[in-house]
Parts: structure tokens; sequence; C-alpha cells
């Protein structure tokens, strides 16, 4: 019987390519975000032999009812739920902290923390009610979860949150074979890491281009993650571009 995966976020970049690997992969792929268009893009490049097995639902993550509507239409459609790839997020820019608006630092809180906090309370939920119990969630994190880039308040701190949501997940899940993975990604090549090649601020105020790896071995990352069996878990998987300004930065 095939698994099934929730990829929020899927209409584009890590997210796009992250569905279409599972799908490849023989998954049932649930595609979420807010762009209807594009998510139909998606699953247009999705396992072309098995239509059935993609499953395409629009709408907000940070919309607790639309939430609860995912994962009610996920187990009516295929049974279950076996991972939840929390990917869906947004950055505000460089912008100095005393410039940044209450608005900003709030909406990039929403997206980039409570989407994915109730993503995974519905599909802990699921985990733990379906038989057999347990399920795999991976958190899109950052280096940024670790070490912040200048001018970057609102992104650092959502991604040190989805640290401390990380560690709590796979902690209260572990007696029900939940695991939880916090993915950390540096310099994916998609189409917001495209200026990257054009220059980044870097903490000595110096503009730098940096360097970027092909989005398909994030995928892969994803795709083995998900493979692994309930009794192995991976707290923690960073992977970025050898080059990356990470060790060290500031």
């Amino acid at each position: 019987m095939a698994k099934t995966a929730i990829v929020t976020g899927s209409s584009s970049g890590i997210g796009r390519a992250s569905a279409i690997a599972l799908s490849k992969a023989g998954w049932n792929v649930v595609l979420t975000a807010r762009r209807a268009d594009a998510l139909r893009e998606t699953a247009s490049l999705c396992d072309s032999e098995s239509p059935e097995k993609c499953l395409v639902l629009p709408g907000d993550v940070t919309d607790e009812e639309f939430v609860k509507k995912l994962f009610g239409e996920t187990v009516s459609r295929f049974g279950r739920v076996d991972l939840l790839f929390n990917n869906a997020g947004i950055n505000s820019g460089a912008v100095p902290l005393e410039d940044i608006s209450l608005e900003t630092f709030q909406n990039v809180i929403s997206v980039n923390l409570v989407g994915p906090f109730l993503c995974a309370r519905e599909a802990v939920r699921v985990f733990k009610s379906q038989n057999p119990v347990g399920g795999r969630i991976i958190n899109n994190g950052s280096l940024s979860a670790h070490t912040p880039r200048p001018f970057s308040v609102p992104y650092t701190a959502s991604k040190h949150a989805i640290t401390g949501l990380s560690k709590c997940i796979a902690l209260d899940g572990r007696n029900f074979d939940i695991t939880c993975t916090q993915l950390d990604i540096g310099n994916a090549m998609t189409v917001l890491t495209q200026r990257m090649g054009q220059g980044v601020p870097q903490p000595d105020g110096r503009l730098i281009p940096e360097s970027t790896f092909d989005v398909e071995h994030v995928a892969s990352a994803v795709v083995h993650l998900a493979s692994l069996p309930p009794d192995v878990a991976v707290p923690h998987f960073t992977i970025m571009a050898s080059k990356a300004p990470f060790a060290g930065r500031g």
C-alpha cells in the first residue's frame, strides 16, 4: 500500500521538487499552497502514470479551518497520513530592526511558525489515531535557525522557533512512533535564491555572491528521510552548498 505525504508550499521551489520526487518514488502526494494554478502545474510534473495518487488542495496554512480540512480530505482520500513536510515559508527582505513593522513581523511568524504548528498538530492527531500508529514530520528550518544573516529578525526568529517546535514534536511523539526532523537548507537553487549570484549582504557590510546547489538534492534528501522506518529518527539534517558561508558566518 502506497504511503501518503502532505507537502505544504508545493507550488514552487523546494516544495515542488520534493513533491515530485516523492510522487516518482511511489508516494501518494497531497499538494497544498495558496496558488491553485501553480499547484496544478506541480501535479502535472508528478508521476504521470498514476495521476490518481496526487491530490491538489489549495489554501492557506495559517487558516486553522483549512488545515483541518486538508488533513480530513487527505485521510478520506488515502486512508492515512505517513509524512508531513512543513515547507511553506516566507521572508521579509533585509531590513534593519528599527524599520520592521509589526505587521511584517507578525506575517512572517504566522506563515513560518503558526502554519507549521497547525499542520503538525493535525498531523499528530492523525498519526495517533491511525493503525498502525505513527508518522514522520519534516520541518523546513534554515541555516538561519543556527546563525543569522544581517537584518533578518523576523525570518531568523521564526526559524529559531521551528527548532523548539521540532524538538517538542520529537519528544512528545516518541511513544507513538512519531518522528520529527528539522531540515536545514542552505542556498538551494530556486527562484528565491537566484539573487545570490548577484551578491548577498555579509556581516562586514560587503555584498558577495554566494554558492548555490541543485534543489534536486534537497528533494532526494526528503525522499530518503521519508523512507526511513519508524524506529529511526533524524533530529537534524543540514544540506547546503559546500562553499556557502555558514561555518564562521559573522
